[in-house]
């Protein structure tokens, strides 16, 4: 059985970025990648957003960037998934891959959430390509353009609306025919003169060539079929946090994101702000795995960092 101090679940802006400080800190950290080392931003072809890359940098270079920096500091890098963990007792009892047994003193959560996708072939084609899921990342670059968002809830009103404030046209494709937003931000969707809001509508493919996204075939429930001209296509139906096996272990909100004593979860409590402690002592989460509000490369590498210090700190008052 393999014997650790400090176990990184996970290999994004937060995972790694934990690794870097729990190194340099001399607590031997060890990380498991998952199934995809770097995780979601691997799929981003373009980080304009991310403090110290002035000509933007792919997602790929930056999370290889992070990674070489963690390595620097001794941290070792294994790809494995965590496919079980049992946090009844300390030292925690982890599996990886089925087989491998890890004893951990500590552990930071950093697993990350993936988006929400319809499930269209034509979808995962061109994501990065004009297919993406947060316009504040991407939104940037469909500047003066036209793009649509498929969802009714909260977080494709919100996309909608900050990409309007980019975009020349901007589509909001709803299944319902009503939104599910708040009343609010309805109002503010409605009244938004570059918004249309397409209501009873569904995606049957989005539309491209080697350039990317050209377009999106939908049709009403009617069964009219219409072509929107579109050069970006933006997922708002959420994300689906990687708590698959942290489901009885630790506590988790409605949606199935860690709550942390002092995190931006509803439920999070009156616990020192920015505590990245779960609900099991000795147990850390950081980044999109524990945050349904920010959800973005540079306050999911902040959160590594806060992780690092509370493990730090935990691992001395032992």
């Amino acid at each position: 059985m393999e014997n650790v101090k400090c176990l990184i679940i996970g290999s994004g802006p937060a995972g790694y970025t934990a690794a870097i400080y729990t190194a340099r800190a001399g607590l031997s950290p060890v990380v498991y990648t998952g199934l995809v080392p770097g995780g979601q931003l691997t799929t981003t072809s373009e980080i304009d957003n991310f403090p110290g890359y002035p000509e933007g940098v792919s997602g790929s270079v930056m999370m290889d960037d992070l990674r070489r920096q963690a390595e620097r500091f001794g941290t070792q890098v294994h790809t494995g998934e965590v496919t079980y963990i049992d946090t009844s007792c300390r030292p925690f009892h982890v599996v990886v891959d089925g087989s491998h047994e890890i004893s951990a003193e500590s552990v930071i959560v950093a697993t990350g959430a993936s988006a929400r996708y319809l499930g269209l072939p034509s979808e995962k084609k061109y994501i990065g390509m004009g297919v993406s899921a947060c316009a504040v990342c991407d939104g940037f670059f469909y500047r003066d353009r036209d793009v649509a968002v498929v969802g009714g809830g909260d977080s494709a009103c919100e996309e909608a609306l900050y990409l309007a404030t980019l975009c020349r046209r901007v589509y909001l494709i709803v299944r319902k025919s009503f939104l599910r937003a708040s009343k609010v931000m309805q109002a503010r969707v409605m009244e938004n003169e570059r918004i249309e809001v397409l209501f009873e509508h569904v995606t049957e493919e989005i539309l491209g060539d080697d350039g990317g996204v050209t377009g999106a075939r939908v049709r009403s429930t009617a069964g009219v079929e219409r072509i929107l001209a579109i050069d970006g296509f933006f997922l708002g139906i959420g994300h689906e946090p990687r708590t698959e096996i942290f489901k009885g272990q630790l506590r988790l909100d409605d949606e199935g994101y860690i709550i942390t004593r002092g995190g931006t979860g509803k439920d999070a409590g009156s616990f020192a702000a920015g505590s990245t402690a779960t609900s099991v002592e000795g147990i850390f989460a950081a980044g999109d795995v524990a945050d349904r509000v920010y959800q973005q490369a540079i306050t999911a590498a902040g959160a590594g960092c806060r992780a690092a210090f509370d493990c730090e700190r935990f691992l001395s008052e032992q």
